[in-house]
């Protein structure tokens, strides 16, 4: 696939390196090519390119979103044309929104009118964004929305960072429980000292 990342933070940088490993063509859509963000990025994936975002997005098959939530808003009116293409919001809403819509995602449908969005890659740390294979087993991701191609789209790319699976959260209504969930990790690997080399994998029995 042709994927667009927009913004070129660790997290961007780790779904990136995946993916380019994968077999896909990566794109950063940044605001400044220039910048020291933007160059560590280079740096970490020399097989990337980076370009303006409307430029990575009308390169792109899968349009991610990795800048902070409230910058959303900010961000639509440079994306150009989402027609055809799945948007993955990554983002969390927890230390402020895109008021007044209360997370990215919602603002994300609500502003360009596309039905092809997907909450994915948002309830873990980069880390496992990059490597998901621990001694016992590789972690679960999850997932959330209510267009199915857009979900199965953002399935395929979680198994193709290595994670054992893509669970599936509901629909729109279950957007801002997955970015609780996200809030989950944090609070243990952070607040409770866990470190961030922790993640969520379901077991059954």
């Amino acid at each position: 696939m042709n994927i667009a990342i927009i913004g070129a933070g660790n997290v961007g940088t780790a779904l990136a390196q995946g993916w380019y490993k994968a077999g896909h063509l990566v794109k950063f859509g940044v605001r400044n090519p220039e910048s020291d963000k933007t160059q560590k990025a280079l740096s970490a994936l020399p097989g990337a390119e980076v370009s303006t975002i409307a430029e990575a997005v009308q390169f792109a098959e899968v349009v991610v979103i990795t800048t902070p939530a409230d910058a959303v808003l900010e961000l639509i009116p440079q994306l150009g044309s989402l027609a055809g293409k799945t948007v993955i919001d990554t983002t969390n809403a927890i230390r402020s929104k895109p008021l007044p819509y209360q997370t990215a995602y919602e603002a994300i449908k609500a502003q360009t009118g596309i039905e092809s969005v997907v909450k994915c890659f948002n309830t873990t740390g980069f880390e496992n964004m990059a490597d998901p294979v621990y001694p016992d087993g590789a972690l679960d991701m999850f997932m959330a929305g209510s267009h199915a191609p857009a979900k199965a789209v953002a399935k395929q790319l979680a198994l193709d960072l290595g994670f054992a699976d893509c669970l599936d959260f509901g629909g729109d209504d279950k957007v801002a429980l997955l970015e609780q969930w996200a809030l989950c990790w944090i609070n243990l690997a952070i607040m409770q000292g866990h470190g961030r080399n922790v993640g969520f994998k379901l077991i059954r029995r």
